[in-house]
């Protein structure tokens, strides 16, 4: 068991997530004006001038509205992730070790199920009440397959715990002997995220959808919560099938942080090359295939387990 992290560095977390997160910001509006055929020179401001712009911005006000409901749900988004965070390993060594940080992890990701349903509840519109529904209906979809996966890393390590889980993989990481789970933990995190062919509940077909009333703080409090939901699953990602530290020549942390950016990256990048996926079909996918899949997985694994134990 890695000895855990000073108490101190619990308060440098929301410093390194924000700074990957603006890193991420900064490399999607860079994607996004390459699509539209602009100069990626002036990507680096955009983060600042949308943060600038919704910190000055008029929070918008519906008929009836509970806002007390939507802003708790709101300010949710980014706890969840933060606490989500706290059992990732930040090099060799998490802040939180504890023995069932699989569970942590997933536990805090369910509480965006309950965070977006309360955005779109709270604010008394047809549209945004639509958009939370729908991301009830896709987190139904995507949990399942996402915590085979998750659990189908612990099985293979044969500990809940995260750090356990990287010794497991010093001779060979899980993602050569788990491609399906890793596959699956990454849509799966995507739909998380509520990101890219997965963004159903804030679509433009409804105008934004659970988010559509949102503006202000409020919408930048909702937005940066999404983000950190993204960097957190892509983090994770990591420790679960990459190795964590595992590396020649660098430090174990320079080696987590570049394994989370090729993730990253990788997530930001589908987000500007496939569109939204309707949601029937992609409820339809996962029930009728990552599910089976990850199940079948899992019991790969299982049995590899079991003839070398």
């Amino acid at each position: 068991m890695a000895e855990p992290l000073p108490l101190w560095w619990a308060l440098l977390l929301p410093v390194l997530l924000g700074a990957v997160t603006w890193a991420a910001l900064v490399g999607d509006a860079a994607l996004a004006a390459r699509a539209e055929g602009r100069s990626a020179t002036g990507s680096f401001a955009v983060p600042g001038r949308e943060v600038a712009r919704l910190l000055v911005g008029q929070r918008r006000r519906t008929l009836a509205a509970d806002l007390l409901l939507a802003r708790i749900g709101a300010a949710t988004l980014p706890v969840a992730a933060l606490l989500a965070a706290a059992v990732l390993p930040l090099g060799e060594r998490p802040v939180a070790d504890i023995g069932v940080g699989v569970v942590w992890f997933n536990a805090m990701e369910v509480l965006a199920w309950a965070a977006v349903w309360m955005v779109g509840w709270g604010a008394n519109s047809a549209l945004a009440l639509v958009g939370g529904y729908r991301f009830v209906a896709q987190g139904l979809a995507y949990e399942l397959p996402h915590m085979f996966a998750i659990i189908t890393a612990a099985l293979g390590a044969e500990s809940l715990r995260i750090t356990t889980i990287v010794d497991a993989q010093r001779d060979l990481w899980f993602v050569v002997i788990m491609p399906v789970a890793f596959v699956a933990y990454l849509l799966s995190a995507a739909a998380m995220a509520f990101w890219g062919p997965f963004d159903a509940p804030v679509a433009r077909d409804l105008a934004g959808g659970a988010a559509a009333e949102l503006s202000g703080v409020d919408r930048l409090v909702f937005t940066g919560g999404r983000w950190l939901l993204l960097v957190a699953a892509a983090a994770m990602a990591v420790p679960l099938f990459l190795g964590g530290g595992a590396g020649p020549l660098l430090p174990a942390w320079v080696w987590v942080a570049v394994k989370t950016a090729g993730v990253l990256a990788a997530l930001v990048w589908l987000r500007h090359r496939l569109p939204t996926v309707r949601m029937d079909r992609y409820t339809e996918f996962a029930w009728v295939v990552l599910v089976p899949l990850t199940v079948a997985q899992a019991l790969v694994v299982s049995l590899i387990v079991l003839g070398g134990a």
